[in-house]
């Protein structure tokens, strides 16, 4: 990626040929499901911009107020891609350590252990027990000082979007030390007298207890959850009324670095090591005694473009910056790195991210700017080999596969707002394409409690998706 442009690894002032070049609205020729027939269906033409272009020419084959700015949503996610391969590098890996300040004797550290992150997204408790393992196999079996969590790789973020509802899992807390996506998994079981319920790290190997995380059943109908921090705690109430007989979901943890100590503690015990309760500390210090390598930063980027995870979106993007020597104070700052970035690389003017996840409908750009980008990211780099298939269905949604045409694409969904964007490759030749589409005013109307599932939202991306599909197949029929 660092030499995906004339003069970038020469370390020489970027001058980027700007491609493709929009000239107005393209009449849109006959033939094929007619554009006015597929927005009749939608509702939805008024509020979306559409861009499609040839790959090998640059030329635009059709647009749709290509210059409406509206939210990417997810497919910012592209970006934070791209920007982290360019300043991290492909085969970048985050490294989560354990440290000692003394030498071992007869099975015991005399001295500290620290647990120090590095930010790795995907740290589960299976990693946690890779760490105690290897303590174990070095025949530690405990420390007679203190043990300490560092987590200062990264600021502290209590959650991606303060407009969310707090219990969603897709907006949790960032720090320099995540565990499990920073989620904690809620069991409910009814019994005869109310309902037992279990927060624990689960994985597919372990289930600790968290006793960081409280939850108390109540008798009420309404919120569904309740949240509270109490002395650096997560204290949580559900309604009664919403659990049913059995179930279980993922909750955000707002205290990650207390959530991962404690849960080292508990998968250290059980192979024997005892460590006392940990304390947090602003640095680590001593000799690595044991050490946990994530994967690649590029199959992990994969997962990501694949999966949507926000968390991984936000920790990539919050590194990127600190390895441009820009500010990552916080996600606004990291937004404005990526936004000049992204600018000056791509030559767009108006685009502006607010974060690397795409979870704000304040990050804006143009239909225009993405296939802009789209276009100068293919010609160099693996971004077209990151992005997941999107199969063709036809209007009633059943799989309908034109034979020789394959899409790959970033999806992204908001309340009111739906994005797509990526290629179309057929024998024909291959199209970089963006359709963004979104009802502000729906969205202004929606209170923070009715974020997670606001009236009318669901049958609103319905009609996105279904117009989504609709512009592929015309494209893919008249352009391949």
């Amino acid at each position: 990626m660092g030499a995906s442009l004339p003069g970038l690894a020469m370390g020489q002032k970027l001058q980027t040929s700007i491609r493709p070049v929009l000239r107005g609205n393209r009449r849109f020729s006959s033939g094929g499901t007619p554009v006015s027939d597929i927005f009749a269906r939608s509702g939805l033409g008024a509020r979306t911009g559409f861009v499609v272009s040839d790959l090998s020419s640059g030329r635009i084959l059709e647009s749709h107020q290509p210059q409406l700015m509206q939210p990417p949503a997810s497919v910012a996610k592209v970006f934070t891609s791209l920007y982290a391969l360019h300043h991290l590098g492909g085969g970048f890996r985050f490294q989560t350590r354990l440290l000692a300040t003394g030498p071992v004797q007869q099975g015991r550290i005399q001295g500290d252990l620290y647990l120090a992150g590095a930010g790795d997204p995907l740290l589960d408790t299976d990693g946690l027990a890779d760490l105690a393992a290897q303590l174990k196999a070095r025949g530690i079996f405990g420390i007679t000082g203190n043990f300490y969590v560092v987590s200062s790789a990264l600021p502290y973020l209590r959650e991606i979007d303060p407009g969310q509802p707090d219990h969603v899992g897709y907006n949790p807390a960032i720090s320099g030390l995540n565990l499990n996506f920073n989620r904690v998994h809620f069991q409910w079981k009814r019994t005869e007298n109310g309902y037992s319920v279990a927060m624990t790290a689960r994985t597919n190997k372990y289930a600790p207890p968290v006793g960081s995380v409280a939850m108390s059943v109540v008798n009420r109908q309404s919120p569904v959850f309740g949240y509270r921090s109490i002395e650096g705690r997560d204290h949580w109430t559900v309604a009664a009324s919403a659990l049913g007989r059995n179930g279980s979901r993922w909750l955000p943890v707002r205290t990650p670095a207390t959530y991962a100590g404690e849960v080292f503690r508990w998968i250290a015990a059980q192979q024997g090591v005892r460590l006392p309760l940990h304390r947090e500390a602003r640095a680590a210090k001593g000799t690595v005694v044991a050490g946990e390598q994530s994967a690649a930063l590029q199959p992990m980027l994969r997962g990501l473009l694949r999966y949507s995870t926000n968390l991984t979106a936000e920790v990539a993007g919050l590194r990127a910056s600190a390895a441009r020597g820009a500010s990552a104070r916080d996600l606004s700052a990291s937004g404005d790195a990526m936004t000049s970035w992204i600018r000056q690389r791509y030559g767009l003017s108006r685009a502006r991210f607010v974060n690397h996840s795409g979870l704000s409908d304040k990050s804006r750009m143009t239909a225009a700017e993405m296939v802009q980008a789209l276009d100068i990211a293919a010609q160099s780099g693996p971004l077209p080999t990151l992005l997941k298939d999107i199969p063709l269905v036809n209007r009633q949604g059943k799989k309908a596969p034109i034979p020789g045409v394959s899409v790959v694409a970033k999806t992204g969904t908001l309340n009111f707002t739906r994005a797509l964007a990526g290629y179309i490759s057929g024998s024909g030749g291959k199209l970089a394409f963006a359709i963004f589409a979104a009802d502000l005013d729906a969205r202004s109307g929606i209170s923070r409690s009715q974020q997670e599932a606001p009236r009318g939202a669901g049958s609103w991306t319905g009609r996105a998706k279904r117009q989504e599909q609709e512009l592929l197949r015309r494209w893919a029929t008249r352009h391949l």
